[in-house]
């Protein structure tokens, strides 16, 4: 897939993140049946159902994409149905709600909650893993994908190659916690009624609106201090990220399958403000000094299986600096990746 040298509107981003690449053409064409998204109003949703409509229309497949939200922005809604996906608002809380929707064989699992999750525990804990329970016991004739998170690592020496998949788990902080209980549900009840799963442990998805790397290339822009404690991250474009989301519905198991998701590299935050502060003509202010320890993912099996992601580094560093020197639209959501006792 070409890629441009740079991206100039909101309207090209999209159409540069659902772009399927050949691979999740053929990959998509032998998936059978419908797919539904549920929780596919939140950031990756929405571009991760529009790939999916373009990988099965280049496939010659007319299959129904169906996305399910609580839809609070009705304008995400318009846009879903404008490119072929149907939409049902509802709140998946609700058992109701959650029973009335249709059976289908593929289902994406992306309803959680993370932001705002310290001082309201309980219901981080129903999103993140009483829903998951329910969901897994609605759809057991089904094949799930469910979106997990590397935050259900410990930390792992920066200087090692991160936990891979076989590693055992040490989740910070209640956030993390209700995570692994998310793909505890998942493990239990795939095994209990043998529906296949695959378990998605991404961490950090990439957009030029949010991200790690808009968070550290924002700081540097205006001059604010970029704490070097937590000092090493992994990212992956979102557009590869969705595309390895949707791939994986063809490695779906039970047990499950567990597939670490994000790029290549261990990036330095130090190393990464100097390049923004390259590319923005701006003196990084940097704070505090590297911790031995990161949350870290291996995600060599992810690249065996799938190849490298199709947005390297580099040019994810050069678009998302060339976003804020245009003064491009961001969501205002820090991922406060620099946290290290796991309060989101």
């Amino acid at each position: 897939m070409a890629l441009p040298e740079r991206i100039e509107t909101e309207v090209e981003l999209e159409e540069v993140m659902t772009r399927p690449s050949a691979a999740l053409v053929e990959d998509m064409a032998r998936v059978e049946g419908d797919l539904m998204l549920l929780g596919v109003a939140g950031k990756m949703g929405p571009t991760m159902a529009r790939l999916a409509r373009r990988a099965w229309d280049q496939a010659g497949r007319k299959s129904r994409i169906i996305g399910v939200a609580r839809f609070t922005d009705a304008a995400v809604r318009d846009r879903l149905e404008a490119n072929g996906i149907e939409t049902i608002t509802a709140d998946l809380l609700d058992e109701k709600a959650l029973a009335s929707l249709p059976e289908v064989p593929n289902i994406i699992y992306l309803a959680a909650r993370k932001f705002g999750s310290a001082g309201n525990e309980p219901l981080t804990w129903a999103m993140n893993t009483y829903l998951p329970a329910r969901v897994a016991v609605r759809f057991r004739r089904s094949r799930i994908v469910a979106l997990s998170t590397g935050n259900v690592y410990a930390f792992s020496p920066t200087n090692g190659p991160g936990p891979d998949e076989s590693t055992p788990v040490g989740p910070v902080g209640e956030y993390a916690q209700s995570c692994l209980g998310r793909e505890r549900m998942f493990q239990y009840f795939s095994e209990q009624n043998g529906t296949p799963v695959s378990l998605i442990r991404l961490n950090y998805a990439i957009d030029l609106r949010y991200g790690v790397l808009m968070d550290v290339a924002m700081k540097v822009f205006t001059g604010q201090p970029i704490d070097l404690t937590m000092g090493h991250v992994n990212v992956i474009w979102q557009g590869d990220a969705n595309a390895a989301i949707l791939r994986s519905l063809r490695h779906c198991a039970s047990p499950p399958f567990i597939l670490n998701l994000t790029g290549r590299e261990t990036i330095s935050i130090r190393w990464l403000a100097g390049e923004f502060g390259h590319r923005l003509g701006k003196e990084p202010v940097l704070t505090g000094a590297e911790a031995p320890t990161a949350l870290l993912s291996n995600a060599a099996r992810y690249h065996k299986m799938m190849g490298p992601p199709q947005v390297p580094l580099e040019r994810m560093i050069d678009w998302v600096a060339h976003w804020i020197r245009i003064g491009g639209r961001t969501l205002n959501k820090p991922t406060k990746f620099q946290s290290r006792d796991g309060k989101f």
